[in-house]
């Protein structure tokens, strides 16, 4: 499960708003809302798995350990890594 906020800086790091993420995850916008509320509102697992489903399509990666979490953008191409 992602957190609302791996949502949140997912979204900071491919420069979409909410609304570019709920129409690429196939998500109402109020559920995403819900979802990246700060007070951590419940929807669906069904919306949550959509949502990342559409980030990770776009290079997102998330990360969680134990108590720590975060996303980065992994790119496939290895040549964009070596300039």
């Amino acid at each position: 499960m992602i957190t609302a906020r791996q949502t949140r800086a997912a979204r900071a790091l491919l420069g979409w708003t909410q609304e570019m993420l709920a129409d690429k995850a196939k998500v109402s916008l109020t559920a995403l809302k819900r979802m990246e509320s700060a007070t951590g509102l419940r929807v669906f697992e069904s919306t949550s798995d959509q949502v990342r489903r559409a980030l990770e399509t776009e290079g997102i990666a998330f990360i969680n350990s134990g108590r720590n979490e975060g996303v980065m953008i992994v790119d496939g191409n290895e040549q964009a890594f070596r300039k």
